[in-house]
């Protein structure tokens, strides 16, 4: 499927419209039609008010309770897909200012207890150290004081241990020398400290190791309910469970080709010792 960044947001609308219709043109109250797909009430109301967006799940019970015809049901299942994927481009982001997609990060690791990190080409926010945040950051224009603030205090997510982290770097994400030498041996000395919490697993990928695949993007999935993936002009945000479903199977490549426990500090010792050198 194609997806035009431009209908990502109207889809929302689109799809609680022609759920309403759909209800109305059969004949059904909303109270009808929670009942037959076990729901409440309110959820049918907030799905077709564009409160709530359903999931693919949702949208076949309701389909499928008002006897929608096969070609209807093709074409209201590709809106869901779209109403369940958004498009946040980095001059949005700039925009608005940063720390607000920090803010939006924040409400993520709140809401989640498990957490899936595939990175590909740099170190992620919650493991770096603050040289190393103040340099990722660097090459974009303005104060960015107050995003480089949040970005720091969301590390403190590491520590609540009712969480659990899996992180997955490329020889590359840990290597690429966003610092000079002594700082990026410092960087991968907090990756080695960090792996030692009871609920932080890192892994690492040697350039040595032979991929079934080529990793193309640095993603994250949430639980089993939302995958963020990101591009160099901004990140798809992804909710329909086949999307998630196919990052997590993706994630679970890479982690069977990582090394992990002291296999994995023994690495990053070995690096570390070469930024010292």
């Amino acid at each position: 499927m194609t997806f035009d960044p431009d209908e990502l947001g109207q889809s929302r609308t689109d799809l609680a419209e022609t759920l309403k219709t759909l209800r109305k043109r059969a004949g059904r109250t909303q109270v009808w039609l929670a009942r037959r797909c076990n729901a409440s009430q309110t959820k049918i109301s907030n799905i077709e008010g564009a409160k709530l967006t359903p999931t693919l799940v949702d949208v076949e019970l309701i389909l499928r309770a008002l006897d929608a015809p096969p070609q209807l049901v093709t074409q209201v299942t590709a809106l869901t897909r779209i109403a369940n994927t958004e498009w946040q481009d980095v001059w949005a982001q700039r925009r608005t200012g940063l720390e607000k997609k920090q803010n939006e990060l924040a409400r993520f690791e709140e809401s989640a207890t498990e957490f899936r990190y595939f990175l590909l080409s740099m170190v992620t926010g919650l493991l770096a150290t603050p040289e190393y945040v103040r340099a990722s950051l660097s090459g974009i224009p303005g104060d960015h004081s107050k995003a480089i603030a949040k970005k720091l205090e969301r590390q403190a997510v590491l520590y609540d241990t009712s969480k659990r982290f899996t992180f997955v770097l490329t020889e590359q994400a840990v290597r690429w020398p966003y610092l000079p030498a002594p700082a990026m041996a410092l960087q991968v000395d907090r990756l080695i400290s960090l792996g030692l919490l009871p609920n932080v697993r890192i892994g690492v990928i040697p350039m040595g190791r032979q991929l079934p695949t080529c990793p193309l993007n640095t993603f994250t999935v949430y639980d089993a309910r939302i995958a963020t993936v990101e591009t160099s002009t901004g990140a798809m945000i992804f909710r329909d469970h086949r999307d998630v479903s196919a990052y997590l199977n993706e994630f679970s490549v890479y982690d069977g080709y990582a090394l992990h426990g002291e296999e994995a500090s023994e690495q990053l010792r070995e690096w570390a010792d070469r930024f010292r050198s």
